[in-house]
């Protein structure tokens, strides 16, 4: 890598970590911008290269630990709510006589305490997510204007 960076080298890579929160205004904000700044100058600057798949990496990552919690807290979510999934409650119990079916949900031992703790331990960790993502990034954003190399953590290297 070139010991002297431009000013234009250094804004233009700050600017990709700084557009991923545009995902608080444009849905997939976060992947979208940071690409299209990315691919239209990787090719020039070899600085602007590496922290487009900096930012667009840790943006991936981010999103697949959200979605594997999110399938992790499934089950426990669906277990505060047992009368949305019982048939009587949105009319389909009459369904049972058709099909011979005989599905029923006993919500009446059900101890909502013992899923507390997991929701809110998931809960936790998807805040902690959050605080991660616009810490880091700020950090980034900060350190790249300057000229640093910046590599997020917890970040897995889909793009190498």
């Amino acid at each position: 890598m070139e010991t002297t960076l431009t000013k234009h080298e250094r804004n233009l890579a700050a600017a990709i970590h700084a557009s991923t929160f545009s995902k608080f205004f444009i849905p997939f904000g976060n992947f979208i911008i940071p690409l299209v700044l990315w691919t239209a100058n990787k090719e020039e600057y070899p600085f602007v290269n590496q922290n487009g798949k900096q930012a667009l990496n840790f943006q991936i990552s981010l999103l697949l630990y959200s979605i594997v919690l999110g399938f992790i807290s499934i089950p426990f979510f669906i277990g505060f709510f047992p009368d949305i999934f019982d048939i009587g409650f949105f009319g389909f119990d009459r369904l049972n006589n058709y099909n011979n079916l005989n599905i029923h949900f006993d919500s009446d031992n059900f101890n909502f305490r013992s899923w507390l703790l997991p929701l809110g331990i998931a809960g936790l960790v998807q805040g902690t997510l959050f605080i991660v993502n616009i810490v880091y990034t700020i950090l980034a954003t900060i350190r790249t204007n300057e000229g640093q190399v910046f590599e997020y953590p917890i970040t897995i290297k889909f793009i190498k």
